[in-house]
């Protein structure tokens, strides 16, 4: 009967060393958190990985949790938003995106752009969306609204380079700076941008 015990107790026992196995596998969590908040991050992180989605800004976001000397739970509950964001960002990009624009994407969402705008710049634009992402995070984030925001880069996305997405991003902000409304420099700046990219730019 003893032994009929431990023998059904063994899957139990393997799990726990699988979930500790799986928090410790990171050197850098193993110095900087808890052991329960740890283990918590480990399980995320382990789930993570098993979908396919990136595990380095789940680990990147926990550190930067200890370093602003944050609880466990809180931790646990960054961790757990953000790999539900990239999750959330290859569902609107698909399945083939980078780690890089998976990461770029989740940021855009955070910022409140709609998982939908963020399907029609994957139809509209064939580079990669790296920068066409991280523009538009950039123009919500100085207080253009998403859906001004996301208007702008997507009627950039097909003609413009990247190098010409980053040009209108920072004339939107200086426009801002200096005291239009955030929308009016949105819509101003995609026309000029519009009005000087060449045919020979275009995919």
């Amino acid at each position: 009967m003893r032994r009929t015990r431990w023998i059904m107790a063994l899957p139990l026992a393997a799990g726990l060393l699988l979930v500790r196995s799986a928090a410790a596998q990171d050197p850098r969590l193993e110095r900087r958190l808890d052991v329960a908040t740890r283990e918590a991050v480990g399980v995320i992180v382990d789930a993570a990985r098993a979908a396919g989605l990136p595990v380095e800004p789940l680990v990147d976001r926990a550190l930067e949790g200890a370093a602003k000397r944050a609880d466990g739970p809180r931790i646990v509950a960054a961790v757990r938003l953000l790999a539900t964001e990239l999750a959330a960002a290859r569902d609107a990009l698909g399945p083939a995106s980078s780690p890089v624009e998976l990461e770029a994407g989740a940021g855009a969402l955070r910022a409140g752009v709609p998982p939908a705008d963020l399907r029609l710049l994957r139809q509209r634009r064939a580079r990669p969306l790296t920068v066409a992402l991280a523009a538009l995070t950039d123009l919500v984030t100085s207080g253009v609204p998403p859906d001004s925001a996301a208007a702008a880069v997507l009627a950039l996305a097909a003609t413009a380079a990247d190098d010409q997405l980053l040009d209108f991003r920072r004339a939107v902000e200086r426009d801002i700076a200096l005291g239009a409304p955030p929308a009016a420099a949105a819509a101003f700046r995609v026309d000029a941008a519009i009005r000087q990219t060449p045919a020979s730019r275009k995919p």
